[in-house]
């Protein structure tokens, strides 16, 4: 018996399991009764590599692969067979797709490129999800300072244009060979789990270790750019939704919500009972060549067809990061 219901459970495997949002959409898949998949890159340090799924790894598979080699695609799909494949796999920071241009456009636009075809040829009927990115309007904005759909994208990154060929190949593919290709375009998420070299994780660490003494200053680059920040344990949510809607389309996920880093400071440094002005320093290291100054994403479709809202309030969020900073010993 417990055999057939394994049988009738839909399979989804993740790229990029090893992530934020990765652990986060394992998670939430197997509190849904799915059977989960998901590609781990090998990392040099193994510790790595599966860090943030240790607490689910013995109720999933994992694989190695990578999404710019097609082989290990093809004998990884071959042998998981999935219902849904759901593309998270990516060089994530946007800063560095300065300093590594032509990986980022191999990774995060050739290589969706390549799990489309193996998709396309092996298991056409299954539902395929693309993690795309606000990085993908550039400076583009309506003019009441909002991004939706039918907002131009300009990208000013090596990342947001990688991005924006993987989005657009995704739509392609969808409407060149009838596929269930859909676009998550997720605004900032944030979460205990995110990277210390992400802005957000960066703050709230340095502005804690401050207060307990093993750090002196703050360096960071432009204060003034601003971000819709969300909590990836919400938006992986709406990743699953957007990915079992019965129509294949393109999606918005964001707080509708717009902070400055200087405001993220602020709130993080008097949440801990500090002025972050006597930290914080700013460096021009940190600065892009071309700055993205402004995101404010409208999320109104994916609220009224797929009924999704986000638990987290940014305060709550916040909050929870500085937990996991205030109870982490080194």
């Amino acid at each position: 018996m417990k055999q057939k219901e394994n049988l009738a459970k839909k399979r989804a495997l993740i790229t990029g399991v090893g992530g934020q949002d990765g652990s986060y959409l394992a998670e939430h898949l197997l509190e849904n009764n799915y059977e989960v998949g998901g590609i781990i890159r090998r990392h040099s340090v193994a510790e790595n590599q599966d860090s943030r799924i240790k607490n689910v790894s013995r109720k999933m598979s994992t694989f190695y692969g990578d999404v710019s080699d097609i082989p290990s695609l093809i004998r990884i799909f071959k042998e998981f067979n999935p219902d849904e494949i759901y593309n998270l796999a990516a060089m994530s920071h946007v800063r560095i797709s300065y300093d590594v241009p032509a990986y980022t456009i191999q990774t995060n636009g050739m290589g969706v490129l390549n799990l489309l075809e193996v998709y396309r040829t092996m298991c056409p009927e299954a539902k395929f999800y693309q993690a795309s990115s606000s990085e993908m309007f550039g400076n583009s904005v309506d003019e009441d300072g909002i991004q939706r759909l039918t907002t131009p994208m300009k990208p000013v990154s090596p990342y947001g244009c990688a991005k924006l060929l993987g989005f657009n190949l995704v739509r392609h593919y969808r409407h060149a060979y009838g596929l269930h290709a859909c676009n998550g375009i997720l605004f900032n998420h944030e979460s205990p789990r995110r990277g210390t070299n992400f802005v957000t994780n960066k703050v709230v660490k340095g502005a804690v270790d401050i207060k307990k003494g093993s750090q002196e200053n703050l360096v960071l680059g432009n204060l003034d750019s601003y971000r819709d920040w969300g909590h990836s344990k919400d938006y992986v949510k709406a990743i699953n939704k957007i990915a079992s809607h019965h129509i294949a389309d393109d999606w918005i996920v964001a707080t509708g919500e717009t902070r400055s880093v200087r405001n993220l400071c602020e709130i993080v440094f008097e949440k801990l009972d500090m002025n972050y002005e006597d930290y914080v320093v700013q460096d021009p290291k940190f600065m892009r060549p071309e700055e993205l100054k402004y995101l404010k994403g409208d999320s109104s479709k994916v609220r009224e067809i797929l009924k999704w809202k986000p638990d987290y309030t940014f305060g709550t969020m916040i909050d929870e990061m500085i937990d996991k900073w205030m109870n982490h010993s080194d």
